[in-house]
């Protein structure tokens, strides 16, 4: 018997492959002109960026470098003199101070502070409320900021609400001078010293009365509970009274260095009995101005109204004089840039292994132990990267100085950046100048920008 199989099927055939010919195109070419392709779509796509940044960057660098060759006009050159120059100009050497100190504390206080905020946020159960809270100021413009606290740092308490508060706690551990515009009548028996101090021209033995009479003081600012003055009963012959009153007679009338029936004492001044310079006895005056200084010996006496009867009342700190101006400026600074801070050190801290700071805790570590030992190590490049980026942006700082500072302490707040603008802009017209500044700022900012890209570049890889 025969078997029959069947044919096993052929393969398909191959497809024809293309073989170079004299002048046709091989696959070489075509792969070379794919990647041709690629670079043009690329360079297309690029290109707008290249020439955004060439306007706005390249251009501008290289303008100021050339341009600080040359004086104000621009048509000299002179070569490193606006170099030379600058280190001469004592405003720029406060400039560069001002700058130091910026880079140093401003930078420092903010990574401090954003570290601790981002720690303890935490173990807050509003965290995401609080965070916000603080973030929030840097949706305000640096304009708008430094509005904000230059009416906030005002001395005058009725204007700047730091300075309200603290003439506000002042007032609760020393009280002020109700009388600081207080002064005797011309001829009326009262001398002025040179610390301020009123006393009696002539010398006083005990068992007078002394009327002291003082004007300045408008009737509607006398203290509420002030009567009608009074001497009181006579003096003894071991002291002295006499009354301390206002001088004036609403509506007029009155006789200057007489104790009128309308006239009011003024209560709460201090009353000094004086014998060879030394104050022998003090009293303080009633309601109604009447005072009595007892147990004198016999003798002349001054009697003495202390300088302190008449100080001006307390008007609170100087935030922008001369002394404050920076750190005041800095203050403003963080409190826009803390937010920043502690919200990128927020996301370092909540990529942190909890296993290790659990394991440490287990190990009996308390917390400041935890936050010291493992938290701040672990966090190290994080903190570095805010460090570096905050150091190259209060290198920049303009607005808030030109704002906050008043015109009379502007020079003491200077930093590169506002100095580069005022020699320039602000008055100097001296482009050259002001050019060699920028340059100078550029050179200063290169070394922290190229760490913070290698920095950015390690942590890539």
């Amino acid at each position: 018997m025969t078997t029959l199989t069947a044919p096993s099927p052929s393969p398909p055939p191959s497809p024809p492959v293309a073989k170079a010919g004299p002048g046709g195109p091989g696959p070489a070419d075509g792969r070379a002109r794919a990647r041709r392709r690629r670079r043009i779509i690329a360079v297309a796509f690029v290109l707008p960026a290249l020439l955004l940044l060439g306007a706005l960057v390249v251009y501008p660098v290289l303008f100021s470098v050339g341009r600080s060759f040359f004086d104000a006009s621009g048509t000299r050159f002179v070569g490193g003199g606006n170099y030379a120059e600058m280190f001469r100009d004592p405003a720029t050497l406060t400039a560069l101070r001002n700058s130091a100190i910026w880079v140093v504390v401003a930078p420092t206080l903010l990574t401090g502070l954003g570290l601790i905020l981002a720690v303890l946020v935490e173990k807050v159960r509003w965290a995401t409320a609080f965070k916000l809270l603080l973030f929030m100021p840097m949706a305000v413009s640096f304009l708008a900021a430094g509005i904000i606290f230059r009416l906030a740092y005002e001395e005058d308490p009725d204007k700047g609400v730091l300075n309200a508060a603290v003439v506000g706690v002042h007032g609760v551990f020393e009280d002020s001078s109700s009388y600081p515009k207080a002064r005797p009548r011309e001829g009326q028996g009262l001398d002025r010293a040179p610390d301020g101090s009123y006393g009696t021209a002539e010398p006083v033995s005990p068992g007078k009365a002394v009327a002291l009479g003082l004007v300045g003081v408008p009737p509607k600012e006398l203290p509420t509970e002030a009567k009608t003055a009074s001497a009181g009963p006579a003096p003894g012959p071991r002291e002295l009274r006499g009354t301390v009153y206002l001088d004036f007679t609403p509506g007029g009338g009155g006789r200057p260095g007489v104790v009128d029936a309308s006239e009011r004492g003024l209560p709460g001044m201090t009353v000094e009995a004086v014998r060879d310079g030394k104050a022998v006895a003090t009293a303080t005056t009633a309601a109604d101005g009447s005072f009595r200084l007892a147990d004198l010996g016999p003798g002349a006496y001054t009697v003495r109204l202390p300088a302190a009867n008449f100080a001006p009342p307390y008007e609170g700190v100087s935030w922008l004089g001369p002394a404050l101006v920076t750190p005041a400026i800095i203050g403003a600074y963080l409190w826009i840039w803390t937010g920043f801070a502690m919200v990128l050190i927020g996301a370092g801290l909540s990529s942190l292994p909890r296993d290790c700071l659990e394991a440490a805790r287990m190990d009996g570590a308390n917390e400041w132990q935890v936050f010291r030992r493992i938290t701040v190590p672990l966090l190290a490049p994080v903190l570095t990267v805010v460090f570096v980026t905050l150091v190259i942006n209060v290198m920049k700082v303009f607005d808030l100085i030109y704002i906050i500072a008043p015109g009379p302490v502007q020079e003491d707040a200077t930093v590169l950046a506002t100095q580069m603008w005022l020699v320039s802009f602000g008055g100097g017209n001296d482009q050259g100048l002001g050019s060699a500044l920028g340059v100078l700022l550029l050179l200063l900012v290169i070394p922290a920008m190229v760490f913070n890209v290698r920095r950015f570049r390690r942590s890539q890889s």
